[in-house]
């Protein structure tokens, strides 16, 4: 798919996964060095990846939560250089064939 925007792309992914019954968060960005236009955006599931074991601490009232599972669901939009477009683009670390 290819979005005018990147606030268009960011859209389409929120709208899918409350559809869908997840919720995101944008996990990294990256811009070009010579004019710092954002090239990459990575948008992931809200429990995406897994939180460090929380050192034990003595002043600690109650424990946090576990929110971070490892769900793969993920996009990444990629600018496209000469159109100043962006489109969904699936790298080897997104896409899960068996």
């Amino acid at each position: 798919m290819k979005f005018d925007t990147l606030q268009q792309g960011k859209s389409f992914y929120e709208n899918y996964a409350r559809v869908s019954g997840f919720s995101t968060r944008l996990y990294s960005t990256k811009k070009r060095k010579y004019d710092g236009k954002i090239s990459l955006k990575y948008c992931v599931c809200n429990k995406e990846g897994f939180r460090e074991t929380p050192r034990l601490q003595s002043n600690c009232k109650k424990k946090r939560p576990i929110t971070r599972m490892g769900c793969n669901a993920r996009i990444t939009l990629k600018l496209i250089n000469d159109q100043d477009n962006y489109i969904i683009f699936l790298s080897m670390k997104d896409t899960h064939i068996p």
